[in-house]
């Protein structure tokens, strides 16, 4: 199996530390499903917060190895939180068959709202069990290393922000982009990540508030989505932002964006990105058809390969740029996050964004 779009560019170095350990320790699926029965006709719908050049290849290498789907699977790009809010409104109608981009917190919020379905046995166990609901309701795709980038026309090697705490820092006022934060999973997740850290400094989210607050300070714009992030780095509205590894190395890749990602000194949050069947879709053969898929050891290893991703399943071996690169994981407490993200990030959006 080979993804239709090929993306090679040269290795952008990141600052780091010790090495990060996957513990990937589950076997990989063998083969790809070859289809379904009784689906036959419908369309599959799919909600993503995926990369739109990545959903549409591994759509098209999904046709081309389950013919009987061909031209049948629609792709609806969403932001995470957008996608979440669609599937609870559509509970009682559902109008899609997979989910696929959301923080573990995210799936776990869907589970607890009876909107998803199991996915096949084979699936669930190829994901090693940290990295999955305990029933299967979805599964951990990918994990997504969570950093700072800057514009490198803009700022030196030496001028940019080597850690978080940088990034509140005097000099950063009015030079810093941060795409909006409610509609999407990657921002509420390191905005959570933030409060977290400092969370037991004194047993509540306050030291964390004063810390993102210092941070709308020295933001000159939320950009209101992905494209807009990029595009306002890339005419340098702004020098800096953080978002997730991934998505910096494909606008490096892609479009040539003038961009050096950095792992913070103190570590990088790293953020399990799932998928999961919606209960109760129109095409649940297919759903499953297509999970199967998505989760096979060849899809993921191009992935890995072609689109910098962090597999969540055991592979037979690492692609060379993540051997090579080295990363620091922060320790952070998903659990307390999973618990506390709506109140964290409602009282940020009240009392916080727009005021420094």
């Amino acid at each position: 199996m080979a993804l239709n779009r090929k993306i090679r560019g040269p290795l952008v170095t990141v600052a780091g530390g010790l090495a990060l350990a996957l513990a990937l320790s589950s076997c990989g699926l063998d083969e790809a499903s070859s289809g379904a029965e009784g689906s036959e006709g419908g369309t599959l719908t799919i909600y993503t917060a995926r990369d739109k050049g990545l959903a549409e290849a591994v759509v098209a290498d999904f046709e081309a190895a389950n013919p009987e789907y061909a031209g049948k699977v629609e792709i609806l790009t969403l932001g995470a939180q957008e996608a979440l809010e669609r599937i609870r409104a559509e509970k009682a109608n559902p109008q899609g068959d997979i989910w696929w981009g959301g923080t573990g917190q995210q799936m776990k919020q869907a589970a607890g709202d009876d909107v998803l379905a199991p996915a096949p046995d084979a699936v669930v166990d190829a994901v090693p069990e940290d990295l999955r609901d305990p029933a299967g309701l979805w599964v951990g795709e990918m994990q997504l290393a969570e950093v700072i980038f800057y514009n490198h026309d803009m700022l030196t090697a030496e001028q940019a922000p080597k850690d978080w705490d940088d990034l509140i820092a005097p000099e950063m006022a009015d030079q810093i982009a941060i795409r909006d934060v409610e509609a999407s999973g990657t921002m509420r997740s390191i905005y959570s990540a933030m409060i977290d850290r400092k969370y037991d400094e004194a047993g509540s989210p306050e030291v964390g508030y004063d810390w993102l607050r210092q941070l709308d300070a020295n933001t000159k714009v939320y950009a209101a989505n992905p494209t807009d992030l990029y595009l306002r780095v890339t005419r340098q509205e702004a020098a800096a932002s953080a978002w997730n590894l991934q998505d910096v190395m494909l606008q490096i890749d892609n479009q040539n964006a003038p961009y050096t990602p950095v792992v913070p000194e103190s570590g990088a949050p790293m953020l399990v990105d799932g998928v999961a069947k919606i209960k109760n879709g129109p095409s649940s053969d297919a759903a499953d058809a297509f999970l199967e898929f998505l989760l096979s050891e060849d899809t993921q290893k191009e992935l890995s390969e072609t689109y910098y991703q962090i597999p969540s399943i055991a592979m037979t071996e690492q692609p060379a740029w993540l051997a090579e690169l080295n990363l620091v994981e922060m320790k952070v407490d998903w659990e307390r996050i999973g618990e506390n993200e709506t109140e964290w990030i409602g009282y940020w959006a009240e009392n916080i964004k727009g005021k420094g």
